[in-house]
């Protein structure tokens, strides 16, 4: 009841300052004292201040601060909304946030429009797409899984430019062919008009997607299949529409316009794409230079990201593949650069402002429903419903029938069902739609783009969690890997990237491999600052899983495996393992090995045989079994290993080691001989291995072994 009240009270708030400020100047009030006025009096031209005739105690000036006013006040309605959502107990369960938004916006159109007797103010293009659109795909592409989203990049251009130029023939072809039938009332709408509304009707917004399928936790291949696809459909209709917009406007189409229109959306997506990366390596080299100002670190981020957006639309290229390629190029080389409360800042700061975009944009949907230039026809409305499920769902099926030839993990049957159900509309098409030039039936086109945003949102939306319960689709892992975990990744990665080079086949493990050594070699190093490279992989992958624990995002409480009741590791024990990892892994990474190629295998096998022998550690039982004779040949042996090594053995004394104690003592004797004699030396036991006299209970011992051999 509080949550309702405070917004019917905000509601109030933005009708009253409104209808006021729309009174006719007729009716308002008359000042009897007019206001100072500073200005020349006579003819002389010499200055003089016009003094009021009274002081005025109480004033109000709505018309100074209007704009600002009006834009808190709707941020702080979009806000109270959004949190009146997550107190309302099950209702989040059934109902999407969307969907709630959207109807608080009818809600404050309806009141508006009610008192004022006309349309409430609309959701202007030019809001939409220079100032609200901007922070939701920065945050998108920000956090975007680079390894999900590269490993399945075939499949989502797959989806996104042949799915979308599906769907546009298909429904701007197939309304035509309505049209026809329907000369009476839809004679006068033209095959380009059609296509228009087709590549406009066909995109898939992303913050639908994105408020949909956050909240049901889909396994990751599922959803980065469907939020990349709408992510890069987006770029892929407003480049269409804008290329069908501009046929629109020439007298005649030809074949050469046709063939320069796809040119054109060509240059349109690689012409962003390069604005992006361009303006992520320079946001990644400022970014090394902030060492001194660490509170201005962030705010590079947004700039050089929101100038790529600004660019791209400056020279009419594609502003949403410039903003995702500018968050994906930085992304790493920000984190190393900056400190950790600045990485907080930035996660947190995204986080918020895509959150109040895509709330303002949902509430702008509902109160933009309320207005009067809605026309109505049955045959085309119902068609466009009908045309949008079935091509979308065709262009699905064939698509996946191709590309599951292709693929190693297919795309299962249930996963192309929620894929095609998942096909949201939301305030892109409802954007493009108020863009279209005046002609008879524009209102009966916005009329339908409204009419399929709220089936999709409110219909589609809602019913997909259960189909999704219903059909028992995969769902996401909610642990985070661990470290274990990514360095077997790892392997299974340069294992992959071999064997691909063994048999001479240049695939995505190969290329992967050969951007990760350009990375390491030219461009951490140019890009990242000295003091902040990690010295081994290992650290990278820590520092990596360290982020992803402090990220404070909604799934962080669910991360937390509440059956571990493990220690948590003292600084000083953290401090040591990364010491121990450091040093060994530099020590491996120094060593001068040539690297495998297939052509020069022999020489490098011959090569490897003249190189020293990697001296192995033994454990502390294979300690015991050393003879008089092992120990005199491995200390005449001249092949020994320089370096640092680390063993680490796990022993348990059983009680008949006792009897064995003389064989202990002559053994660590006979290794400080050999380590006296200058020769490669083993550890002696020390106490704590030996076993305990009087029968005590066995014990196990953990030991790291670090040793600095020297070359005699």
């Amino acid at each position: 009841m509080a949550a309702l009240w405070t917004l019917w009270t905000l509601s109030f708030c933005l009708v009253w300052p409104s209808c006021w400020a729309l009174t006719p100047a007729a009716r308002l009030p008359q000042l009897h004292n007019p206001p100072t006025v500073l200005g020349l009096n006579g003819t002389d031209g010499s200055p003089s201040v016009d003094l009021p005739m009274a002081l005025r105690v109480f004033s109000v000036d709505y018309h100074h601060v209007q704009a600002p006013f009006e834009i808190v006040l709707w941020i702080m309605l979009a806000s109270l909304a959004k949190l009146g959502f997550h107190w309302s107990g099950r209702v989040p369960a059934v109902v999407p946030e969307s969907c709630l938004l959207i109807m608080v916006g009818l809600l404050v159109g309806g009141v508006i429009y009610g008192v004022r007797h006309s349309a409430p103010p609309t959701l202007s293009a030019d809001a939409f797409f220079l100032f609200l659109l901007p922070p939701i795909v920065l945050d998108a592409g920000y956090f975007l899984p680079g390894r999900l989203f590269f490993e399945n990049l075939g499949t989502i251009l797959w989806y996104a430019v042949l799915g979308t130029l599906w769907n546009v023939l298909g429904i701007g072809l197939s309304l035509y062919g309505v049209c026809l039938l329907a000369q009476s009332s839809l004679g006068d709408v033209s095959l380009l008009h059609c296509l228009l509304f087709g590549s406009l009707i066909a995109a898939v917004d992303p913050v639908a997607v994105l408020s949909v399928f956050q909240e049901m936790h889909v396994n990751d291949q599922l959803h980065i299949l469907v939020f990349g696809e709408s992510l890069l459909n987006d770029a892929v209709t407003v480049v269409l529409y804008k290329q069908i917009e501009s046929f629109l406007r020439l007298p005649t189409v030809s074949g050469l316009d046709v063939l320069l229109g796809g040119c054109r959306v060509v240059v349109v997506g690689l012409g962003g794409l390069f604005v992006g990366l361009f303006f992520g390596l320079l946001a990644a080299l400022t970014s090394r230079f902030t060492s001194r100002a660490q509170v201005i670190a962030p705010l590079f981020v947004f700039l050089y990201s929101y100038l790529s957006y600004l660019t791209s639309e400056m020279l009419h290229l594609s502003g949403i593949m410039a903003i995702v390629t500018c968050a994906v190029t930085m992304k790493q080389y920000v984190e190393a650069n900056v400190s950790e409360r600045s990485n907080t800042s930035i996660q947190y700061f995204l986080k918020m402002w895509s959150s109040v975009s895509e709330t303002l944009i949902f509430i702008f949907l509902g109160v933009s429903t309320i207005q009067d230039v809605h026309m109505w026809s049955w045959p085309f409305v119902c068609s466009t419903l009908l045309l949008c499920l079935v091509w979308r769902a065709t262009g699905v099926l064939l698509l996946t029938a191709v590309v599951n030839k292709l693929r190693r993990n297919a795309v299962t049957f249930r996963d192309q069902f929620i894929i095609a159900y998942g096909g949201l509309r939301g305030a892109i098409c409802f954007s493009l739609v108020f863009l279209i030039d005046d002609f008879p039936k524009k209102r009966l086109f916005i009329t339908t783009t409204i009419v399929v945003i709220l089936f999709t949102v409110f219909v589609q939306g809602m019913t997909i969690k259960p189909l999704v319960e219903l059909l028992d689709v995969k769902r996401k892992k909610r642990a985070l890997p661990s470290v274990s975990e990514e360095i077997h990744s790892r392997l299974i990665d340069h294992l992959l990237a071999g064997i691909e080079d063994v048999v001479g086949y240049w695939g995505q493990h190969y290329w992967k491999d050969k951007f990760e050594q350009f990375n390491r070699k030219y461009l951490r190093r140019f890009l990242i600052r000295e003091d902040h490279q990690a010295r081994s992989s290992i650290l990278r992958v820590y520092q990596e899983l360290e982020r992803r624990e402090q990220r404070a995002d909604e799934e962080a409480p669910s991360l937390v495996d509440p059956r571990s009741h493990s220690r948590p590791l003292l600084p000083e024990e953290m401090d040591s393992i990364r010491r121990i990892l450091s040093r060994n892994l530099q020590s491996f990474n120094n060593k001068q090995t040539p690297a495998y190629s297939r052509h020069t295998l022999n020489q490098d096998a011959n090569r490897a045989r003249t190189k020293k022998p990697l001296h192995r550690h033994l454990s502390l039982g294979e300690r015991y079994t050393f003879t008089q004779g092992e120990v005199g040949e491995s200390s005449g042996s001249g092949r020994v290993r320089k370096g640092l090594c680390r063993s680490h053995t796990v022993c348990s004394i059983s009680p008949r080691a006792v009897s064995q104690e003389p064989l202990v003592s002559t053994t660590s004797a006979q290794i400080t001989d050999l380590s006296s004699s200058s020769a490669p030396r083993e550890d002696a036991i020390s106490p704590q291995h030996q076993a305990p006299g009087g029968g005590g209970a066995p014990k196990k011992h953990l030991s790291f072994v670090l040793e600095n051999e020297k070359e005699q």
